[in-house]
């Protein structure tokens, strides 16, 4: 038996403030989130719905240091741009706030002292790579280096984004700061953990034994986690930009940002209700909802809750319906590469077309798996569903009712069964509307919603009211009397999903919004009620329109090639005794096979003239059919100290060459040698 709560209090993931909304975005999180809040306002329960810029964190002093400006600028920049955008697109927030805002400073810090008072972190020192010169620790993203697995000599100390593999700082070799090119040294430092441990006992209680009800996603994400055992998580970094840690012997240090960060809905919330905030965080009659994506899911599902439990006198989320991710045009979208539709862009290039995006965005949520966005698809759902279903049923009703009414509602006369089949079928739309809804399922709802429109249409296309007005307008004022009712209830289903059209609707009608109680009912509209000027809910996209912005993002696609195609500056000068102490060799391939359980690593078994000797490479990629590369010479650098990856003995490093577009070849000589020979 579900539980019966008094309010809703809605979150949605703060947006990071170094870099604009695009529409994965939105489809992950706010265009559901915002659906949700105003379906709930719409049935006139107690709704509070939470936004705000997550706005510390690593990329933005790194953004920060790139142009030349503090880490405020940047997030003043961005959190403006957001904001803004947010509004015009009709995202209902009842507060978009920030988390560099004092009431957030004082919130992060209290919760954290809090926990610190209660015992619930421990203190851990560890060795951390230190810059001498600049005279700070380094978080992994200012740590880069060769990568172990691929060879890649600019990998981050978190992450190779050249073969992907997830790192850790002190595996990179030859690692140097980003800061200041210098080789950094280990030193200890002590920060602060949330022994997660400690709490899985009943986070896997209450994750998978009472919330069996949550997205599959969801659930087999958390259950994976814990399934692997939890392990503690450092809630502070040695950094300058962020929250700093409120105790003594801290200096230099800060909350980090996955602690900081969800704390931000209760600051904004603070910010919004100084005086009754606690009601929506501390009362058991409240439900806290998180709206995320999917790269959040053990943030809210695990963490948070974690924190939460640990002060003890909040709720816990009583569901996170996460989406997973959108792409662009068949490719991940990504905000380096420019590959992405940006919010504010779009409302500049599309005025007044709020819902198409709002619409083809939700018709396409990657509710349960990754979906795609493309131009083509989105023209064709505005013009073959928004326009020739909703906007011309619309249109029909109106234009008729104008012209054989005088734009004044008929009164209906003897119901024929028909009639009375699809009042039936329209008052069914919103049970079913509403349960899916209730469930979190935004695109099923969104295409029970319209259905009503279709019910509509065929009504009108079987009846036609324009043939019964040569001869019988009884008939002809029952008609459109049913079609203006179900109208009506199109301005009641449509506002969650297409709230301006929703709008227009209601000007169109002269009517003021109403609750969702009401939907289902034909006395929406009474007889003699005076209508307002029929006009288009929707207008066609043209293909010039769509061929533009394809245009435009095949012009970034061919900028991206065009950056990656132009060499790589020279590294700096070195000696030639330097050079000299590298130990190049041409090797024949005896054997090559993948290595199991890692996808990017080839075997190699090589004749170097003297014996035989095994290297590992990140090639895999780029020959799948690795039994294709025996026989073939390869050059190798052979006095490399050997390294153990995924526990075999790697005895140097094959030479590739990189591509404009990333991909690599094997470097070879041009005519077969003697196996051993060297190349000087």
């Amino acid at each position: 038996m579900s539980r019966q709560f008094s309010r809703t209090l809605i979150t949605s993931a703060l947006p990071y403030a170094n870099g604009p909304v695009h529409i994965g975005h939105l489809a992950g999180v706010y265009v559901p989130a915002d659906i949700y809040a105003r379906y709930l306002r719409l049935k006139g329960e107690e709704v509070l719905f939470i936004g705000g810029s997550d706005e510390h964190g690593i990329p933005i002093t790194i953004k920060a240091r790139k142009e030349g400006v503090t880490p405020q600028d940047i997030v003043d920049r961005y959190h403006s741009m957001i904001s803004k955008s947010f509004e015009q697109f009709g995202i209902t927030f009842d507060i978009y706030s920030r988390t560099t805002s004092e009431i957030h400073k004082k919130t992060a810090s209290d919760f954290f002292r809090t926990l610190y008072d209660k015992g619930e972190f421990t203190e851990l020192e560890s060795e951390q790579y230190y810059d001498e010169e600049a005279g700070q620790y380094l978080a992994d993203r200012y740590i880069t280096g060769s990568c172990p697995h691929c060879g890649n000599e600019n990998a981050y100390g978190d992450q190779c984004e050249q073969c992907g593999t997830s790192l850790s700082p002190t595996e990179l070799i030859n690692p140097k700061s980003a800061l200041s090119g210098s080789v950094p040294v280990m030193r200890t430092t002590k920060h602060w953990y949330l022994p997660l441990d400690k709490h899985e006992p009943w986070l896997r209680q209450w994750i998978l034994e009472d919330h069996k009800e949550w997205r599959s996603n969801v659930y087999g994400q958390c259950k994976s986690w814990l399934d692997l055992g939890l392990q503690p998580r450092a809630v502070s970094r040695d950094l300058d930009w962020g929250v700093p840690v409120p105790v003594e012997g801290a200096e230099g240090k800060v909350l980090y940002v996955w602690f900081d960060a969800p704390i931000g809905y209760i600051s904004n919330t603070r910010e919004l209700l100084p005086d009754s905030w606690e009601k929506w965080w501390k009362q058991e009659d409240s439900r806290l909802v998180h709206f995320i994506g999917k790269d959040n899911i053990v943030f809210h599902c695990i963490v948070f809750p974690a924190m939460l439990k640990a002060e003890g006198s909040f709720i816990l989320p009583d569901n996170v319906p996460s989406n997973e991710f959108l792409n662009l045009e068949g490719d991940k979208i990504s905000t380096s590469r420019n590959w992405a539709v940006w919010l504010h862009e779009y409302l500049e290039e599309f005025p007044g077309k709020q819902d198409v995006l709002r619409y083809v965005l939700t018709a396409n949520a990657p509710e349960t798996k990754d979906n795609d966005f493309t131009w083509k698809d989105f023209q064709a759902r505005n013009n073959n569903e928004l326009v020739a279903v909703l906007g011309n049923f619309v249109n029909r009703a109106l234009v008729l009712t104008q012209k054989y009414f005088d734009s004044r509602v008929p009164a209906a006369g003897e119901l024929t069964d028909y009639d009375r089949e699809t009042i039936a079928a329209a008052a069914r739309v919103k049970d079913e509307v509403e349960k899916l809804l209730e469930t979190y399922h935004f695109r099923d709802a969104q295409r029970e919603a319209m259905n009503l429109a279709r019910i509509g249409n065929k009504y009108l296309a079987d009846c036609e009211p324009w043939k019964t007005a040569k001869n019988d307008m009884e008939r002809t004022a029952t008609i459109l009397h049913i079609a203006l009712q179900i109208t009506a209830n199109l301005s009641i289903v449509c506002e969650p999903f297409l709230p301006f059209s929703a709008e227009k609707l209601r000007s169109f009608l002269q009517t003021e919004k109403l609750p969702w109680e009401q939907l289902g009912r034909f006395d929406l509209l009474a007889e003699g009620h005076s209508l307002g000027k029929a006009e288009l809910l929707f207008e066609k996209i043209e293909d010039a329109t769509i061929e533009l912005q394809v245009q435009k993002l095949l012009d970034t696609k061919k900028a991206n090639e065009a950056d990656a195609y132009r060499a790589k500056p020279v590294k700096e000068n070195i000696q030639f005794d330097t050079f000299e102490k590298l130990d190049i060799r041409v090797g024949t391939v005896l054997e090559c096979e993948k290595v199991p359980k890692a996808d990017k690593l080839l075997r190699f078994l090589l004749d170097d003239g003297l014996e035989k000797r095994t290297i590992l490479s990140g090639i895999a990629a780029y020959y799948p059919n690795p039994q294709e590369l025996v026989g073939r010479q390869v050059c190798f650098i052979a006095n490399l100290e050997p390294r153990k990856l995924r526990g075999i003995l790697s005895e140097g490093m094959i030479l590739s060459a990189e591509n404009s577009d990333g991909r690599l070849a094997l470097v070879s000589p041009t005519k077969e040698v003697l196996p051993g020979s060297q190349v000087v």
